[in-house]
């Protein structure tokens, strides 16, 4: 992706967040220069890569297979905060591809917006796609779902999933881009992903204009 996308894709988002009542931590605005001389003492922030994460999963068609986050807060199993919670933007028939996590459960839940599509199946032994039937937890409710079925998801709804549940999810065509939140065990996306088909979890960027905003991965490279 170029930069100069990824730059505008943040500056919407910001508008999309503030339209819709929800606030982001006052470091979110901060410029990539502001970010010198904050460590060690926001080390918190970096090592557990809080912020902004924006990715096309290598597709090169954002708007169709692509998904915009902010990570709100994120632990360690050897820390006492053992959970994460993050803020995404989901549009009209936008995809993040099929996926399970091997260890993190996560809640998922639209928290305004349009609706969101969320299609499932179960595991196999060898990481495959299962053909039995998927008990979820709608909102504490539970539920039986078809392999390959869908639910459909409205503002103030939420689904759990657990470790090995495969999982795609879209925005509903016609409902309006959507608020989603998650709400989850501890989250690595560099070693918990297993996506049924090889993708790319962070985007490679063309560099044609500085970042107006640094994704939690160009932390390396700005923060000191």
């Amino acid at each position: 992706m170029k930069r100069s996308e990824i730059n505008s894709r943040i500056a919407d988002a910001e508008a999309f967040f503030a339209s819709m009542s929800f606030r982001l931590p006052p470091w979110s605005s901060r410029r990539p220069e502001e970010w010198k001389g904050r460590l060690p003492g926001e080390s918190g922030i970096v090592d557990a890569m809080l912020g902004w994460d924006l990715t096309d999963f290598g597709s090169g068609d954002f708007d169709r297979r692509g998904l915009l986050l902010f990570t709100l807060r994120n632990g360690s199993p050897s820390r006492e905060k053992t959970y994460a919670e993050k803020a995404m933007i989901v549009g009209e028939g936008q995809e993040t591809p099929t996926h399970f996590h091997w260890s993190k459960m996560e809640d998922i839940i639209v928290r305004g917006g349009g609706r969101l599509v969320v299609q499932l199946w179960g595991s196999t032994r060898d990481e495959g796609l299962s053909r039995d039937t998927v008990l979820i937890s709608v909102d504490g409710a539970e539920r039986e779902v078809p392999a390959g079925g869908e639910i459909v998801l409205g503002p103030g709804e939420s689904v759990c999933l657990e470790p090995g549940t495969y999982h795609r999810f879209y925005g509903e065509a016609g409902s309006g881009r959507v608020l989603v939140g998650e709400v989850s065990a501890v989250n690595d996306d560099r070693t918990d992903n297993r996506f049924l088909e090889p993708v790319g979890r962070f985007p490679e960027i063309e560099e044609d204009e500085p970042p107006s905003r640094l994704l939690a991965s160009d932390y390396p490279a700005y923060v000191s």
